[in-house]
């Protein structure tokens, strides 16, 4: 006979989970017990947030599920950083937790009670706001499907995050040898099959493609989720089409290529914002069109009455929501894809003549400036130079990630990853640190004085677990997006940090720090960083007095009012 928990984690051993990034506590110990004993590492930070975001950014790098662990009460609480990023981004999750509960004492609502009964709090309701299914388990035959389940539909469709809330007296009571309804082999109940478009469908969009004058290709997160990085590269090629990017699709296409446009929206490059405008054919990629991709829906923006639009999506929902469809491609983005590049071609040289133009907007004058404090455009540039195609940089929230989104041009796919799913601050710390632990790549995180701080504990669990990324803090001592939002006469408080010496803190994690001053010494900086094998604090102090939003002044920006965030 064998305790469901041990057979939990014989589970995780069949479905090839690397790592469980969680923390000890409530009934989940049980599993972490049996943990040590197997092929699955455990991966422990300093609290459960950090740990969620690890396992929302293994989740979107690999695409499998990252799996959580942790007590209820707060995975349902610190946890939810994650669990909310992977929701909004497609990110496969799992969550294996409980409720806390005490058996026959949980109508009395015991101490951090979270069965949902009276007297107590129910985390099967805030899952539930979160989650794209959720399971509670009272039997051990219950607890193996229910968790083969999750890791299923983490990965069915549009991913996301999926829980198991495990019972205390399940957890260790023994598996039946036998049981109806019958537990199946894990990998065969946890197989998914990938959807594709219809042959009309696909001939539909080939002809608006191969009639297109101005074709242009919008390429979101769904690119990143189905790695069809080649794909789209075909149909660029296929089509002669120039290609732009959201926000969370940055690096599905080399910025650097020739007919890159870069991001567009309202905090991205004019130049790729006015090329869409111009375009007579959008096919659009596994990207939901929302507002801050599409300029808050500016009129002169993307115009569904004048322009063709072909929109592949791996959810029939997404399609046509934001703005209707002329054709639309329901399936894995790399299955439509690849049956457009197979299926036509055209050729004009209007792309590649717009795409030049357009890349113009990645530079400014301000990005060769030798003045102190650094300008931000400066520093970016300086982030850009140790960038390769084996460098993978993750974005903080906030003004960093806008000057990386404007200035930073990534020469390769999957080289940068954002927080712009839930887009909270603190993430790109923990996220940099579970990169450099699924890939062999050199990991730059980048976030501001207030996000590193937020989450800074993740430099020693990179420590702890041997990794070495690199962590950039641009420092203007202040919560920079929201101080720039203030006028001469309106204050907002609470935006103003005092100067904090983040290199005594990364010196006391185990970790190098250095504070630069100038452009040259925050180069050195990163450059030593990069190669070493121990993690490298690097801060940069910039310009505080350089607004974002003056450097975002296309008409789109301005047609709406001012900052959303």
């Amino acid at each position: 006979m064998t305790s469901t928990a041990a057979s939990l984690v014989a589970t995780l051993e069949e479905l090839d989970v690397e790592y469980v990034f969680g923390y000890p506590g409530g009934r989940v110990i049980e599993l972490l017990e049996y943990l040590p004993e197997s092929d699955v590492d455990v991966i422990r930070p300093r609290d459960e947030r950090e740990a969620s975001v690890m396992a929302e950014m293994y989740g979107r790098l690999t695409g499998k599920p990252g799996v959580l662990t942790g007590q209820g009460p707060w995975i349902g609480s610190l946890g939810m950083m994650g669990q909310m990023e992977a929701r909004l981004a497609s990110s496969p999750l799992v969550a294996l937790t409980e409720a806390s509960e005490r058996g026959e004492y949980s109508t009395l609502a015991p101490y951090q009670q979270a069965r949902g009964d009276y007297g107590g709090f129910s985390l099967p309701s805030i899952l539930d706001g979160v989650s794209k299914e959720w399971w509670f388990p009272r039997t051990p035959t219950e607890t193996l499907r229910s968790t083969q389940l999750a890791f299923k539909h983490a990965v069915s469709g549009r991913p996301g995050p999926t829980a198991v809330i495990l019972d205390g007296d399940a957890i260790n009571e023994e598996m039946p040898e036998e049981s109806v309804p019958t537990t199946w082999d894990s990998v065969e109940q946890t197989r998914t099959w990938d959807s594709a478009p219809t042959t009309p469908d696909v001939e539909a969009a080939v002809d608006a493609l191969e009639t297109a004058e101005r074709p242009v290709i919008i390429a979101g997160n769904g690119v990143h989720a189905a790695q069809a990085y080649d794909e789209l590269a075909a149909v660029a090629d296929a089509y002669d089409c120039a290609v732009a990017t959201s926000y969370l699709g940055k690096s599905t296409y080399p910025e650097t290529d020739e007919r890159a446009l870069g991001v567009i929206g309202s905090f991205a490059h004019e130049g790729a914002n006015q090329t869409v405008s111009e375009a007579d054919t959008l096919l659009v990629v596994g990207c939901r069109m929302n507002p801050m991709d599409v300029n808050w829906q500016a009129p002169e923006f993307i115009r569904p009455d004048e322009q063709t639009i072909v929109h592949a999506d791996i959810d029939t929902r997404n399609a046509g929501w934001v703005y209707p469809a002329d054709v639309g491609l329901i399936g894995d983005a790399k299955e439509s894809l690849s049956a457009l590049a197979g299926a036509g071609s055209s050729e004009n040289s209007w792309a590649l003549d717009r795409a030049a133009t357009a890349r113009e907007w990645f530079e400014s004058p301000k990005c060769d400036s030798d003045s102190t404090p650094v300008k931000p455009q400066r520093a970016i540039k300086e982030i850009e130079a140790v960038v390769d195609e084996d460098t993978i940089v993750t974005a903080d929230s906030g003004n960093n990630r806008f000057w990386l989104l404007y200035y930073l041009q990534t020469p390769a796919v999957r080289t940068y990853f954002g927080s712009g799913g839930v887009g909270g601050m603190g993430w790109s710390v923990p996220a940099g640190v579970s990169a450099a632990l699924t890939t062999e790549k050199d990991v730059i995180s980048v976030a501001g004085d207030g996000g590193f701080a937020m989450t800074m504990n993740s430099v020693e669990t990179a420590v702890e677990y041997g990794v070495a990324p690199t962590f950039v803090i641009l420092n203007d001592t202040s919560l920079g997006m929201v101080r720039q939002m203030q006028d001469d006469d309106h204050s907002i408080a609470g935006v103003e940090f005092h100067d904090t010496d983040f290199m005594k803190v990364a010196e006391a994690f185990g970790a190098v720090g250095t504070r630069t001053t100038t452009a040259d010494e925050f180069a050195t900086a990163l450059e030593n960083g990069k190669s070493a094998d121990k993690p490298h604090v690097v801060e940069v102090r910039i310009d505080r007095e350089e607004d974002m939003a003056e450097t975002l002044s296309s008409s789109f920006y301005d047609s709406v009012g001012g900052l959303h965030e």
